[in-house]
């Protein structure tokens, strides 16, 4: 549920963002509140669940049966558009609309999220359970394949100077991620989640790796709505800031812009928040709902100091979204 180089530079902040909401929608579905029901729930055509004794277990179906039947199991999807402000470029100053998709799911028990422009899958995923909490809640962990494709300052570019520097070519990103999740830690039904991606340009544009960790926090907001927050980091290697940061001679005499050599290092910190609403009240039985995302990175080190950041942009790195989707 965690993906990518999470929410850091503008075109991966978009996606990035993305990445969370299958986290959001699926956690949230396991979100079923057993004293809101003024009666047991109905199962087996009609046959009501007893109620609990004064001095008994609170009312709920036994172990392992929900109190509905949830879209979320094996098999189950999300699919989504949204729109988005990011910078034209990672650390440019000017802003641009961006697309936001969104294809989520689980097949056959293999889980699916967005990774940026691309996806990552989880071999690990767990389908969620409704109904009371069980006393031995175990953390559940995350392991898979990512893809991601990278196409910064490959077009679009809204700055007159940086345009005239060469184009550069589109990556292709692969590598794997990997995470962690602890559930109940602050109130029944949140999670917190560390994860880290490692992934290496397959296509030869940056033939560079990056390293991003993470930390989320889920909580559900009642049955319908919740909140997830995320903060990230990303560390990249000489190959992939010499690409996109560097200045060279040429450059430099297209756009008057000074030389400049970039070294790997410390890349970018950021934050980000996901809200998502349920438009028929229960997450639990699919249908449309609606998210928000808002976010904010900082480029550091040689991300920062470049010409094209330091002179013609900024290290501030800003992203807001809307979407809508549909479960089924």
């Amino acid at each position: 549920m965690m993906t990518a180089k999470l929410f850091l530079r503008a075109s991966v902040f978009a996606s990035a963002g993305l990445a969370a909401v299958p986290a959001a929608s699926q956690e949230a579905a396991q979100e079923v509140d057993a004293t809101a029901n003024k009666s047991p729930p109905l199962v087996n055509g009609g046959e009501r669940f007893p109620q609990a004794r004064p001095d008994g277990p609170p009312a709920g179906p036994p172990p392992g049966i929900p109190f509905e039947n949830p879209v979320f199991d094996d098999t189950w999807a999300t699919v989504g558009i949204g729109a988005g402000l990011v910078p034209s470029y990672s650390g440019s100053d000017n802003y641009r609309v961006f697309p936001l998709p969104l294809v989520v799911g689980r097949v056959a028990g293999i889980g699916i999220s967005p990774n940026g422009p691309g996806f990552a899958l989880n071999f690990l995923s767990e389908a969620p359970v409704a109904g009371p909490l069980s006393a031995d809640q175990k953390p559940s962990f995350s392991f898979g394949p990512a893809f991601r494709i990278r196409s910064d300052r490959v077009n679009q570019i809204q700055d007159e100077v940086v345009e005239l520097a060469e184009l550069l070519d589109t990556a292709l990103e692969v590598g794997a991620s990997a995470g962690v999740s602890f559930p109940s830690v602050l109130r029944p039904r949140d999670r917190v989640s560390f994860n880290t991606q490692v992934s290496w340009d397959v296509l030869g544009a940056h033939n560079g790796m990056l390293i991003s960790p993470s930390v989320g926090y889920f909580t559900p907001l009642g049955r319908a709505a919740s909140l997830q927050l995320s903060a990230s980091a990303s560390f990249v290697d000489d190959d992939y800031a010499d690409y996109y940061y560097s200045v060279t001679p040429t450059q430099s005499a297209d756009t008057g812009l000074v030389e400049f050599t970039a070294d790997g290092g410390l890349d970018s910190v950021g934050l980000t928040a996901i809200w998502t609403l349920d438009l028929d009240g229960n997450a639990l039985n699919g249908g449309f709902s609606l998210y928000a995302i808002t976010g904010y990175s900082r480029l550091v080190g040689d991300a920062a100091d470049t010409p094209f950041t330091s002179v013609q942009g900024s290290a501030n790195q800003a992203i807001a979204g809307i979407g809508a989707a549909y479960t089924f």
